[in-house]
């Protein structure tokens, strides 16, 4: 299959917010080259101080984002909801599109990926990569494909980072938008009973089975495709949720059905814009916030259930 890849270019202080609107072209994600920060995230997320030289040459001043659909969805569409989009929040923007086929799609995948560290407990290494942990860590093996889900974007570290805190033997998850199924296999990494994953693209849920296979967790993992919960029976301890805002809160309606008692809810996927609205909806849907970590803008909410 050849895909089209169409590239967002905005000034890197805009980059959140043309992030927040090309999220909404694709249901599994997007990836985004921002060198503005080059040297800090280096020593604070790959622990490294030499950078390759090609990288210290990108430019600083501008973003890009990258976005792929499929030659059999309307890549036309997309580009003119995103010009839409970012023209009525005032971006200014440079549009462009090429098709790859998928030999190139996992290159550009491979290209930017690198092994990083994650909160105490945890890290991800691509596949093609071999990573030594040094403290212990337990070590996601991961190879995201199409799918939205490395854990270097910081709506998905912040997921992993409260993972490490929460989950416990006893734990069954369900991720709902599970995308590569990272958060899903984290949590059996960390020692969770089971975890069920849910896409609403069949192509993450191949992709979240082969990763669990790499991981060798397919005995505690189960991956089916879905509109958010629409398939999903039983109860659980943790629900996770990494998408946007809009769909998040369209969730708050009915997920409170799929939590145990003294269940959580782990949502992430939110640009600082829509901080406010998200937590007012949570509340008055009856959930309590128990923890709201941001990092880069985005935000993530540790929710319990009302009681009472």
């Amino acid at each position: 299959m050849d895909w089209n890849e169409i590239t967002v270019t905005v000034n890197a202080a805009s980059v959140d917010d043309a992030a927040a609107i090309a999220n909404m072209t694709v249901p599994y994600g997007i990836y985004i080259e921002d060198y503005t920060n080059l040297e800090k995230d280096a020593e604070e997320i790959a622990h490294i101080d030499l950078i390759d030289e090609e990288l210290v040459n990108k430019d600083r001043e501008n973003a890009i984002i990258h976005i792929y659909i499929s030659s059999d969805d309307n890549a036309i569409e997309a580009v003119s909801y995103l010009r839409e989009r970012l023209a009525a929040a005032g971006i200014d923007y440079k549009i462009g599109k090429e098709t790859v086929d998928d030999e190139n799609w996992n290159e550009n995948w491979k290209k930017y990926f690198k092994a990083f560290s994650v909160g105490k407990k945890l890290a991800v290494c691509p596949s093609w990569e071999t990573y030594e942990s040094k403290e212990n860590r337990k070590v996601i093996s991961l190879d995201p494909g199409a799918a939205f889900g490395t854990g270097a974007h910081a709506t998905t570290y912040l997921c992993l980072s409260i993972l490490e805190d929460i989950v416990t033997e006893s734990s069954n998850i369900l991720d709902i938008g599970t995308g590569s199924g990272i958060l899903a296999i984290a949590s059996c990494l960390l020692g969770a009973k089971g975890a069920v994953g849910v896409d609403i693209d069949a192509l993450a849920v191949d992709t979240a089975k082969q990763n669990a296979l790499r991981n060798d967790v397919c005995d505690k993992t189960e991956f089916f495709v879905g509109d958010l919960a629409k398939n999903v029976t039983g109860k659980y301890d943790i629900v996770c949720a990494n998408i946007v805002a809009d769909v998040v809160m369209r969730l708050f309606d009915n997920v409170g059905e799929f939590m145990t008692d003294d269940g959580f809810l782990l949502v992430s996927g939110i640009i600082d814009i829509r901080a406010e609205e998200v937590e007012k909806s949570a509340i008055q849907h009856g959930f309590k916030i128990i923890k709201a970590p941001v990092r880069e803008e985005w935000h993530a909410y540790l929710l319990k259930k009302v009681k009472g």
